[in-house]
């Protein structure tokens, strides 16, 4: 078995620490001796040879230079997305796949791959956030800093905010998951803290690539004490 994953426009949209990922993901393939590449795409995005890829998040001007260069390949990204290709975007690489973004006031066609509207906000939403996720049937933690709230309409948020704020001031939910894409303004990066989100999209792309995939556990004892740290800090009480 062998997965491609492409790091799209890593070297504007990685504000955040976001090939952090990139590392979380190769690692966990490579303890399980699973054949894997990394892809830096810097212009054409290569789909029929991509499964999974991440976009990350960049200052103002430097995510206005990305989602000008994907309007090119809005539809095939649309079309990644609609066949269950693994998709992971992170803050402003999440904002723009939706159909509008605002920047200082001014409008901003996104990408469309999604109905959603993200605008902007006198203040900043920063800290520590830790989300009850569906998908993995467990906590997730990170770190948000964003001036922005984020409307997705009818689609099914990433998670539940148990502390933090989310997509909005009012901290009730985050981010948006539609089948193998998972938007969030989380960050950190995202994964290293995250073992079971980790595996889950390892898993998504195994398995749309070779069917029914099983993957072998790992000792995750330092990511699982990271994880734990950040939940029994800002969650009293709470075990993981």
């Amino acid at each position: 078995m062998k997965l491609t994953i492409g790091h799209i426009y890593p070297d504007i949209l990685n504000l955040y620490g976001d090939k952090g990922n990139i590392v979380s993901l190769s690692r966990r393939l490579k303890l399980r001796n699973i054949d894997f590449e990394i892809v830096i795409i810097e212009d054409k995005i290569d789909f029929a040879n991509i499964d999974i890829l991440i976009l990350g998040g960049g200052s103002d001007r430097d995510t206005l230079i990305a989602n000008n260069k994907l309007q090119k390949q809005k539809d095939e990204l649309k079309n990644f997305v609609e066949s269950d290709g693994t998709l992971l975007a992170l803050c402003s690489g999440y904002h723009i796949l939706g159909k509008e973004f605002k920047i200082n006031e001014k409008a901003i066609d996104g990408l469309g791959i999604f109905d959603i509207t993200t605008k902007q906000i006198k203040n900043r939403l920063i800290g520590n956030i830790i989300l009850e996720c569906e998908c993995i049937n467990n906590t997730v933690v990170g770190f948000e800093n964003h001036n922005t709230i984020t409307d997705i309409k009818d689609y099914t948020p990433f998670g539940i905010v148990k502390y933090g704020y989310g997509n909005s001031e009012e901290k009730t939910y985050e981010g948006l998951i539609y089948k193998n894409t998972i938007a969030t303004n989380l960050h950190g990066p995202l994964l290293p803290k995250n073992p079971r989100l980790t595996d889950y999209i390892l898993n998504n792309a195994l398995n749309k690539k070779y069917g029914d995939v099983s993957l072998s556990p790992l000792d995750d004892t330092f990511e699982n004490n990271a994880h734990d740290y950040i939940i029994k800090r800002f969650l009293k009480n709470s075990v993981n």
